[in-house]
């Protein structure tokens, strides 16, 4: 959604132009990696987080353009809805105490971004989704006022031909139709970056792959959309609906949505880009003026300007990225699976977790991918999304027999997968005092079975039966949650419940 788009309406010429220009984009990138022009590995991270604001009621505020003059920092942009934000910590080589670094960063971003919020009578949230958003705060009048939303939603919508309809069963049945993306907005992530070099992509994009649901099932935090109880981790299934360009018959046909896990184990990261050609329209037919070719036959790096935009809106949960930085192009793993918050450090153990598990897995001599089927990774991260922290997923059975066999997500990540984590952690280089602190908070998580969104759920039902109505519980849940997100201690350990009795509403 950051890519900086200005155009008017689009011709039958402008698509055909573009289409070329991907071709000639995608012989480009083969060039490159044909020619092993990317960069040396950096073991580079980095961090972006989508945030919410609300007001002193726990209701969403439209205020981001305000908020952000207020602030006044490159490293907070705009996000698709007026109530949004996203935060950029800057790219850190993985090792040390990296992960203390990250966590004092966006303690003090974080600090100083509520703060100027605060003068406009809001405040941060990081979550999810935001458990107080109604229908009518999620229309195309609140899109944020920036060309690209604008325009992205005037072709998504023009993609698909009539309205969008949500539905997704649950604990309970959300059932609705929206004529805008603006339900999309509702989806406020964690994404980290992995720099690799192409020899690595393969196995770090399939070990991400792989790991995505037990991610999930300890980091789920969105239990809540239009005051209905739906999935533990219900981002998944909106985004996927929100931006279905495809009518109920192409959906029959099997044409793939434009948000989704995947279909195979990949040898390349050319396959995946490969992939968005052969599978998606254009959304954004707008052409750069470079000629990648050309700029290749000069001796210089092209943008590849086309295919980076077309990625942009293809949604994987592990997205490949292509990127120039001082003149050489590099290769990124984009990891789009965790929800915002609870709090940082929760943030950071999550990021802690994922780098340390994935290392481990894409330097295993018998990689998971060879030995669990690609349908069922992606059965697991459906698993997941539904139960969280309760969720039954499908593994390789250890020893040298083979087979799959299904196991609590909390005995994975604690007998087999933090082993893993930890071992991948000390493969970066990271000091053992961080990689113990950020990984034992995932395993408290799973020895107390509680992650975001079982807090979220327990404290709502405990206010429902202290007698508020499904508006006031949802509210003073978020109230709740924000007073303990801002003072810092992980979820495990968050009390469930609210503090006093609240008057009924």
């Amino acid at each position: 959604m950051g890519e900086k788009v200005v155009a008017g309406g689009f011709d039958l010429s402008d698509r055909q132009r573009y289409r070329d220009k991907l071709h000639r984009c995608l012989t480009g990138l083969e060039r490159l990696l044909a020619e092993k022009r990317f960069d040396r590995p950096k073991n580079l991270m980095g961090l972006e987080i989508e945030l919410n604001l609300t007001g002193t009621d726990g209701m969403p505020r439209m205020l981001n353009g305000q908020v952000l003059e207020r602030i006044a920092s490159r490293d907070f942009q705009t996000e698709l809805a007026m109530f949004n934000l996203e935060v950029n910590i800057a790219p850190h080589r993985l090792d040390g105490r990296v992960f203390d670094r990250l966590a004092e960063e966006l303690r003090t971003s974080l600090t100083y971004a509520d703060r100027k919020a605060a003068e406009v009578d809001a405040g941060i949230v990081m979550i999810g989704i935001l458990p107080t958003l109604d229908r009518d705060d999620l229309v195309s009048s609140n899109l944020s006022a920036v060309d690209r939303y604008t325009l992205l939603n005037e072709q998504i919508v023009a993609a698909r031909g009539e309205d969008f309809s949500l539905d997704i069963e649950g604990v309970e049945r959300l059932s609705c139709t929206s004529g805008s993306i603006a339900p999309e907005a509702a989806c406020t992530s964690v994404q980290l970056h992995l720099q690799v070099t192409p020899a690595r992509f393969a196995d770090v994009w399939n070990a991400a792959q792989a790991v995505a649901a037990a991610q999930i099932a300890v980091g789920a935090n969105s239990p809540f959309l239009f005051g209905r109880e739906l999935w533990c981790e219900s981002r998944p299934p909106l985004f996927q609906q929100a931006t279905d360009t495809r009518p109920p018959e192409l959906q029959a046909q099997g044409v793939r949505p434009r948000t989704w896990f995947g279909e195979r184990w990949v040898d390349s990261a050319f396959d995946l880009f490969e992939e968005n050609l052969r599978y998606y329209p254009a959304l954004l037919p707008i052409c750069d003026e470079e000629d990648p070719l050309d700029v290749l036959d000069r001796g210089g790096t092209p943008s590849l300007a086309e295919l980076v935009l077309h990625n942009g809106t293809v949604y994987r949960w592990n997205r490949p990225v292509y990127d120039v930085a001082d003149g050489v192009p590099h290769l990124r793993v984009e990891n789009r699976v965790l929800p915002a918050g609870p709090t940082v450090v929760d943030v950071v153990a999550n990021a802690a977790f994922y780098y340390g598990l994935v290392r481990a897995l894409a330097e295993d001599s018998r990689p998971v991918w060879t030995r669990l089927p690609f349908e069922a990774a992606a059965a697991n991260f459906d698993a997941a999304c539904r139960h969280g922290i309760d969720a039954r997923l499908t593994w390789p059975r250890p020893g040298r027999y083979g087979g799959t066999a299904e196991v609590d997500a909390v005995t994975l990540v604690r007998d087999e997968l933090l082993p893993l984590a930890e071992a991948g952690l000390d493969a970066w280089g990271i000091e053992p005092a961080d990689r113990d602190l950020y990984l034992g908070v995932i395993e408290e998580r799973c020895r107390r079975r509680q992650n975001g969104a079982s807090w979220q759920a327990a404290t709502f039902h405990r206010a429902l039966d202290r007698g508020l109505s499904r508006e006031a519980a949802l509210a003073a849940t978020t109230r709740r949650y924000r007073e303990l997100m801002l003072r810092g201690e992980p979820v495990h350990a968050w009390p469930v419940g609210l503090p006093e009795p609240v008057p009924a509403g």
